[in-house]
């Protein structure tokens, strides 16, 4: 099982891309958007030094920005 997630906000096109780039190929994942949840919006500049999104942690390795190819190499 794949463990997923994805920082957004509302207003990020790219994170939109991911998202359905994820759901059209039927992969879960947990969605945090750090507009709406600051403290989660901390957490992930102290885990990864960035504020930009999207970023996607995929089992336990980040990914920053719309890249599908480093999410599909960190798939199980």
């Amino acid at each position: 099982m794949n463990n997923i997630t994805v920082y957004t906000t509302n207003t990020c096109p790219y994170c939109t891309m991911l998202k359905n780039f994820l759901d059209d190929k039927g992969i879960a994942y947990k969605e945090i958007n750090v507009q709406q949840n600051p403290i989660e919006a901390q957490k992930l500049v102290d885990a990864t030094g960035q504020m930009g999104v999207p970023q996607s942690n995929v089992n336990g390795h980040w990914v920053l920005g719309f890249d599908p190819n480093s999410v599909i190499a960190h798939l199980k």
